[in-house]
């Protein structure tokens, strides 16, 4: 079995989808002899030709357009897109018409289409560069919207996302593309969208996090097990739609929970956390749901580390609902 980084093992699970399928095609800029900007395509087009990984103007909303039009007419479009933050001069087209176009025409068609973005901080790329936006499509009917932090993980959800009907936001966090190594099987597997994972098992507090946080929640989680604290991580890997079971029988068992994201707090993905398990969970709540998130600016050049949720900002965060009352 292989050992894989991330961005290996999605340019894997693309390969492995266009040689089964070959309604699977890939556009986006500089996918093909570049190979994309983080070489998630390196190979590709060598491999299957420039019909089927397409070099595409400079233009989110002419690559997104286009992919569109593609999964309307029988093809599997894989739409890279360089940074998740470039996808907003081709947003309305995702959230207006490939998120809607089943409902209105009823179920008599569907988009089955991926986009693939890297998103998140820590390569100190700044506020262009470095967004986590994944409240915006969770808050958008029609989409699906998965985030994996393991190689293993990318691999699978993508091959799942590109078997889906639907469209999927395929957020991949850049922090770790090549930091992020393991065993990665080297034939074809689906993980299913909509499960989670417990990454760590625990009794005393629940994190919840996915994506690049979950290696910053179980660091924290290592260094609190030194004071004797028992911190499950749970990786939700899909967040649209996200595991509702796996985050209450978590937090059932711990009894204490804490949601952890690199976007700031107002209206983001652990606010929606904390409603859902005040809702669900609220009996079995021995302290309130604490956020640690980005801070409500943009990301900075240089100081993304300090804009970044750390292990100590975690660890604080799981102090606080284990001391609670």
């Amino acid at each position: 079995m292989p050992t894989l980084t991330m961005v290996q093992a999605i340019r894997d699970a693309q390969r492995v989808a266009m040689k089964q399928d070959d309604r699977v095609v890939i556009l986006g800029e500089d996918v093909g002899r570049r190979g994309g900007v983080f070489l998630a395509t390196e190979g590709l087009q060598a491999e299957f030709g420039p019909e089927r990984v397409i070099d595409t103007p400079l233009s989110e909303a002419g690559v997104l357009g286009s992919a569109i039009g593609m999964a309307l007419n029988g093809l599997i479009p894989v739409a890279e897109i360089q940074f998740i933050d470039f996808l907003w001069p081709g947003f309305d087209q995702v959230v207006s018409e490939a998120a809607k176009l089943r409902y209105r025409s009823g179920g008599q068609f569907s988009v089955p289409l991926v986009i693939r973005a890297p998103y998140g901080g820590g390569i100190r790329g700044g506020h262009y560069h470095s967004q986590s936006p994944e409240a915006f499509f969770v808050h958008t009917p029609g989409l699906k919207v998965v985030a994996p932090a393991t190689p293993a993980d990318a691999k699978g959800l993508l091959l799942s996302a590109i078997r889906d009907p639907d469209p999927v936001i395929f957020m991949e966090p850049k922090k770790i593309y090549r930091a992020a190594k393991e065993e990665v099987p080297a034939d074809d597997y689906t993980v299913p969208l909509g499960a989670a994972r417990v990454a760590q098992e625990g009794s005393d507090a629940t994190l919840i996090t996915f994506g690049a946080m979950v290696h910053v929640a179980l660091e924290a989680a290592r260094k609190l097990a030194a004071e004797g604290a028992s911190v499950e991580v749970l990786d939700l890997r899909t967040l649209l739609p996200f595991d509702r079971e796996a985050i209450v029988a978590s937090v059932k068992k711990t009894g204490r929970a804490v949601a952890l994201v690199e976007a700031p707090a107002l209206c983001s993905f652990a606010s929606e956390m904390a409603a859902f398990l005040q809702e669900e969970a609220l009996d079995s709540l021995l302290a309130p749901v604490r956020r640690v998130t980005g801070y409500f600016t943009p990301v900075p050049y240089g100081l993304d580390r300090l804009y970044l949720p750390d292990a100590d900002r975690v660890m604080e965060a799981v102090r606080g609902v284990l001391q609670y009352g």
